[in-house]
């Protein structure tokens, strides 16, 4: 199979379960959006999508970029992401928007996206790898996209539709990055070392708080479930 073929092959994985992750909800919040458990449930997906996202920051973003940079741009480029994710989320915040998980997901999913594209062409395990944990992490995280859409009032066909485009992005941001990143090592790891800050700042500002709930433990287990996921990926191919 040509290279560029096997890209779009994972890249299409990594972005499909955008809508996936919508279809889910739509049809979990219309079977048990009464049932007791069903805060519970949403908590745990909350913190399951933290945990894998937790997990691709620490086997495979940040390795590439301290791999890759000297200390000075791996500093630049973290505090680079972390101060521009915390003015876009300062922003949202500030305009009353409801469409705080939905940007989240687009943030991290773009760079992932093009960084994946780039790092296939010399590195396909590690290429192999952030596609599984770009499509894991897009799966919870669209789930309460589609909760985010449908609280601003779309009808569920028009939000599925929009999360069924946005899936799309994985496979455009992994072509242009194997096609414009392939020969530009240090500016994958840039990519990926910027993203990583602004993940990490989503993950304690936004994903941490909103997993806690008093007199259960699931939310915090399925944050360890899913970082274990990420273990599980990065033993598997190495």
């Amino acid at each position: 199979m040509p290279e560029i073929l096997r890209i779009i092959f994972y890249a299409a994985f990594s972005g499909i379960t955008v809508f996936f992750g919508g279809v889910l909800s739509y049809f979990f919040w219309k079977k048990f959006s009464n049932n007791r458990r069903t805060e519970e449930v949403n908590h745990f997906v909350i913190a399951f999508g933290g945990g894998i996202i937790l997990a691709a920051l620490a086997l495979v973003l940040i390795p590439k970029g301290i791999e890759e940079l000297e200390l000075g741009p791996l500093i630049l480029c973290f505090t680079a992401g972390t101060l521009i994710f915390f003015y876009l989320d300062k922003k949202i915040e500030q305009s009353g928007s409801r469409y705080s998980q939905l940007i989240a997901m687009l943030l991290d999913f773009i760079p992932e996206a093009l960084a994946l594209g780039a790092i296939f062409a010399n590195d396909r395990k590690t290429g192999m790898l952030l596609a599984i944990f770009i499509g894991l992490q897009n799966l919870p995280e669209s789930f309460n996209s589609y909760q985010d859409l449908i609280a601003n009032k779309f009808e569920p066909k028009k939000a599925l539709s929009i999360l069924f485009l946005l899936s799309f992005m994985g496979i455009i941001g992994a072509v242009t990055g194997f096609y414009l990143l392939q020969d530009l090592p240090k500016v994958t790891a840039g990519i990926m070392t910027f993203a990583s800050g602004g993940i990490l700042y989503l993950i304690f500002q936004d994903i941490a708080p909103n997993v806690t709930l008093k007199k259960t433990w699931l939310p915090a287990l399925g944050a360890n479930l899913g970082f274990l996921i990420g273990i599980i990926g990065e033993k598997l191919i190495h």
